[in-house]
């Protein structure tokens, strides 16, 4: 009974130094973990947070400084060695998608970046912001603002809900068979001689035009001058002057410019002085 009452004793004791072991090794792991995450990687540089991408880390001598880019730019994890914050469509933030507390003004959601138009239906007009303070820019005839890459672009890559092809053109691609559909087939635009529809594959509309004095002539699925496409000839009427068409179709051809002949080229030669023959004798 006694043995059995000391083996008891030596399995509890055991017990009890093996927890407090445990709890030791566990709080030293902690306390290691906890020193490494605020240890520099590398004595000198500029580190990413892991968690926040607007959040980086310089590095000097090993002493490390938390810092944080101006609100609406991320860090640039490109190289330890440049300090860079960036805009986000040049970052992929997706593995640290954190980020400050919006800083918001005027048609700014963020003091710096590219932002859409507050009115979902406007697509082809955007912000760009700088310190809080906004410039709106309008993209080109047929592109809207597109939202991920930041720029100008076919309302198909953009793919914004409400600045669809069909919404943006109000046009509407025929249905055409399957090997029509690989030729991209031009339609004219109802309401403007100048312009077409490309339809890409088939069914989505991009909208292209002719250069100035010319439009776009159905039969023939080409741009040509106004003259030669007798529905649209009158198109240019008050907008540009008979000779202003005829120069756009003949333009001048620019006078050669006058050869400059060197002066200096022109100079006689001096003739060597004549030798006195009785001299030489």
């Amino acid at each position: 009974m006694k043995a059995a009452s000391s083996l008891l004793l030596v399995l509890a004791l055991a017990a009890c130094a093996y927890a407090a072991s445990s709890r030791k090794s566990s709080k030293s792991k902690s306390e290691d973990d906890a020193l490494t995450s605020d240890e520099c990687p590398e004595p000198n540089g500029f580190f990413a947070d892991a968690e926040q991408c607007d959040k980086y880390y310089q590095c000097e001598e090993g002493a490390i400084t938390e810092k944080l880019c101006p609100d609406g730019m991320v860090f640039n994890d490109y190289s330890t060695e440049y300090e860079k914050c960036d805009l986000p469509f040049n970052i992929d933030c997706s593995a640290r998608p954190k980020l400050q507390t919006p800083q918001p003004t005027e048609h700014c959601p963020r003091k710096h970046g590219y932002f859409a138009h507050e009115e979902k239906n406007i697509c082809d007009k955007f912000y760009y912001c700088v310190d809080g303070k906004y410039n709106m820019i309008i993209c080109p005839n047929g592109l809207v603002y597109n939202e991920k890459a930041g720029i100008c672009s076919w309302p198909d890559e953009a793919k914004r809900k409400g600045c669809t092809s069909e919404e943006v053109f109000q046009f509407q691609c025929p249905k055409v068979n399957e090997s029509e559909a690989a030729t991209h087939p031009r339609y004219a635009d109802p309401e403007d001689c100048q312009f077409f529809y490309v339809c890409i594959n088939g069914d989505t509309p991009r909208r292209n035009g002719c250069k100035l004095g010319q439009v776009f002539d159905d039969v023939v699925k080409r741009c040509d001058w106004a003259r030669n496409v007798p529905e649209c000839a009158d198109w240019y009427k008050g907008r540009l002057t008979d000779q202003q068409l005829k120069d756009l179709e003949n333009p001048p051809t620019p006078k050669p410019k006058a050869t400059k002949v060197s002066k200096r080229r022109n100079r006689p030669r001096p003739q060597p002085a004549a030798i006195d023959e009785e001299l030489v004798r």
